[in-house]
């Protein structure tokens, strides 16, 4: 169909512009393009792949050699209204994967032994500047984009350490829609109903007119989640205001507020989960969240060749977390206790420059970038007494609980500086090889006080005083990385990327005291190296195919054991190694058997990563030769995607194997009713269902996440929003409405 729209549209263009002026053929093309937008909207957009592969360069980003995954959010038939991760990152390898529960507020993703928590082990960007608490401070992101407003999400690893930071992750950059062109104005509406009483709103309005356009939207969800005590509500809204001057420089103005309270049910122990997931015996534990970001970006070319990007950044957010926080989970809340309360405020800005210039050298087409960040910021730690009440009460009682046990007062100066570079260099039409630097200077600073108390036996304070803490750590190293690229055909690459990492100690690790876990005193930084090799490509149009092995090397590895007390101890745990193998292949089934046409669509994908790990050294007894945290033996992503004409749908297959959350691996305690902090993750599988339907300007969309209902966990929280086993949700239904306007 879409040929014969396409050879009408030619036809008649042909036959029109022997007739008109210059001005009526204009008209008439902006018109055809229109038309084909509409006539043919679902067999442009949607695509039997739904992933890609970034370019050697794209922007001012230099990326050969690099192990490289973008989303195409548009090309997904998915729950985007809860921002399902299982579905939208599927196609990403090795990726472990935290579930929220929480209307897809919050990311948690890891892999390759690396904690999911917050995406604390990726630098988390959006639209190429940095969204976390702080880069290098605290780096949890509590803020994660709506799905429905992205057009792609690209993930970095590997050798990524050497443009975006230091962290072993790499590098994910969520990218939002850009306005539509050659339109004033566009309106587009999603009403998302599920199990549970959600309800999403999702609405955008974006348009053109001249050399100004915009895009905003503003997104609404709220929902009870399965268990008790378990709601959540929250409003997120985007602005962003691009004028291009001329064909050479552009300026971008962007602005984000989100904002969203959450009740939380607490964590199980083992016994309890197994008796009953949905139970909950915490209803006084409440999460406020409240964030701002800002970004001014300039772009200009001086030439087709060179090029200059400035980005300046700034957050003022928030934190707050309180409630009834025993290290028995299974203790109930009587009801009549003082509260833990935890306050961060988070205030940070910086600047990125980045200058890119392709240049010839012995007659090939080499390209070079440097750049610079400089990164500031002033966060404030806090932690005291809170109310008696059950509400949502975020201010301290310091007036009727004066001898609190967990109370400090810090503030976090820090400052980071760092220059990158990275060059390619063409050994050969065929092969090219990329090394690149980046110097860190980072200064850390922590000025504040903790409450020193000590009871008797019958309560009686024997010891009560502030005791001050103020820590200055200065360091300064320099990173290097090598990319190599070879494509003897233009169906295959081979590649492989080798870069030193380096992970700073956070704030949160050093001063926030919890009755769950303890915090070595002398907790440092991490260091060491990520490597990739494989091969990547597409045969002809009908497959798509990316396989590599992978080694990360830990030094003073920041990880988790348990301690006689039963209590989860943080430290600098070893040097450990994770290495594997990742296999990706996507199909196009109709264009296998050749059967392809513009009406249908069947391709079916294979994701999976096979890999081990374990400490080679360590100075804590029953560490070294075990296995290192959040590193499963197989993690299995597996799909079938379908459609004809309007009609589209997904099936998806889920499996991860049993996982340890400490470097002892203890064991499951089946039987185990006090604690739920220790232990292994069991394997589990899930499988998704998701459909839509467009007829014109109107789109239905549909589905069942856990479809078989099973009853699963794959965290063991040590704080908020446990501690203990935080239960995934079971089986659960959703129907999306969409229209857009005109």
């Amino acid at each position: 169909m879409r040929l014969k729209v396409c050879s009408l549209l030619v036809l008649a263009s042909l036959s029109a512009t022997a007739q008109i002026n210059k001005n009526e053929r204009k008209k008439i093309k902006e018109d055809t393009i229109i038309q084909l937008s509409e006539v043919e909207a679902q067999a442009i957009k949607k695509k039997a792949f739904t992933m890609r592969r970034m370019k050697d360069v794209e922007g001012t980003s230099i990326l050969a050699g690099k192990k490289t995954e973008v989303v195409l959010i548009d090309q997904k038939t998915a729950n985007l209204a809860t921002n399902n991760a299982r579905q939208i990152y599927s196609q990403v390898v090795g990726l472990n994967i935290y579930d929220y529960n929480d209307g897809g507020l919050q990311l948690g993703i890891g892999g390759r032994g690396l904690d999911p928590n917050r995406t604390a082990n990726f630098n988390t960007r959006q639209n190429g500047y940095d969204i976390s608490a702080d880069v290098l401070g605290y780096p949890e992101s509590y803020y994660t984009p709506p799905a429905e407003a992205l057009r792609e999400v690209q993930i970095i690893r590997g050798a990524a350490s050497l443009q975006y930071g230091t962290q072993f992750g790499g590098m994910i950059n969520f990218v939002f829609k850009k306005p539509t062109r050659g339109k004033k104005f566009l309106w587009n509406s999603r009403q998302t109903i599920g199990s549970n009483n959600l309800f999403t709103s999702f609405n955008s309005i974006e348009g053109t007119v001249d050399k100004f356009s915009y895009y905003t939207f503003y997104n609404h969800k709220q929902g009870d989640a399965y268990r008790p005590n378990s709601n959540f509500n929250s409003n997120n809204a985007f602005g962003y205001f691009n004028y291009k001057f001329n064909e050479k420089t552009n300026l971008k103005i962007e602005y984000t507020y989100f904002d969203y309270l959450a009740q939380q049910a607490g964590g199980l122990t083992d016994k309890m989960f197994y008796e009953n997931p949905k139970f909950s015996n915490r209803e006084r534990n409440w999460f406020n969240v409240n964030w701002n970001l800002f970004n001014v970006n300039l772009h200009h070319k001086f030439s087709e060749k060179t090029q200059f990007d400035l980005n300046t950044f700034a957050l003022k957010a928030h934190r707050k977390t309180v409630g009834f926080r025993d290290q028995r989970v299974g203790s109930p809340d009587e009801g009549n206790t003082v509260r833990d309360l935890i306050v961060g405020e988070f205030n940070n800005w910086g600047a990125e420059a980045r200058l890119l210039s392709k240049y010839d050298f012995l007659g090939k087409d080499n390209v070079f970038l440097i750049g610079g960040k400089y990164y500031q910021s002033r966060n404030i730690s806090q932690q005291g007494p809170g109310t008696k009440g059950s509400d949502a009460n975020f201010n301290f009682d310091h007036a009727n609980t004066p001898d609190y046990k967990y109370q400090s007062d810090f503030v976090y100066p820090n400052l980071n500086l760092s220059v990158f570079g990275e060059n390619i260099f063409r050994v050969s039409p065929k092969f090219s090889v990329t090394p690149g630097f980046r110097f860190e200077y980072i200064n850390t600073k922590a000025e504040g006080n903790f409450h020193f108390l000590i009871k008797d036996n019958a309560g009686n304070v024997i010891v009560d005083r502030l005791k001050e803490d103020n820590k200055n750590f200065k360091r300064s190293f320099v990173l290097f990385g090598l990319g190599l690229s070879y494509k003897p055909f233009s169906s295959l690459e081979m590649y492989g990327n080798l870069s030193q990492n380096y992970r700073s100690v956070t704030f949160s690790d050093i001063h926030t005291t919890n009755p769950s876990y303890l915090v070595d005193p002398d907790i440092t930084d991490e260091s060491g190296f990520t490597a990739d090799l494989g091969f990547r490509g597409n045969l002809s149009k009908s497959l798509s195919y990316d396989t590599n092995i992978f080694a990360l090397k830990y030094n003073n590895k920041i990880g988790n054991y348990i301690n006689s007390e039963a209590k989860s101890v943080r430290t600098n745990v070893g040097d450990a190694v994770t290495y594997g193998i990742e296999l990706f292949t996507e199909i196009d089934l109709l264009q296998t058997f050749d059967m392809s046409n513009n009406s249908s669509i069947l391709s079916t994908f294979i994701n999976s990563s096979f890999s081990s790990s374990k400490y080679i050294s360590s100075r804590i007894v029953g560490v070294e030769g075990k296995r290192v945290q959040f590193n499963p033996d197989v993690n299995l992503k597996t799909g079938i995607n379908l459609g004809y004409r309007n009609f589209l749908a997904s099936l998806q297959y889920t499996y991860v194997s049993k996982q340890y959350t400490d470097d002892t691996n203890a064991e499951q305690l089946v039987t185990e009713d006090t604690y739920g902090t220790r232990g292994a993750i069991p394997a589990y599988g899930i499988m998704d269902f998701s459909a839509s339907y467009t007829y014109k300007r109107y789109k239905l969309e549909a589905g069942v996440n856990n479809l078989l209902n099973n009853y699963y966990f794959v965290r063991r929280a040590t704080g908020y929003p446990g501690p203990g086993i935080i239960p995934s949700d079971p089986r659960t239904f959703y129907v999306t409405f969409g229209f857009h306007i005109p």
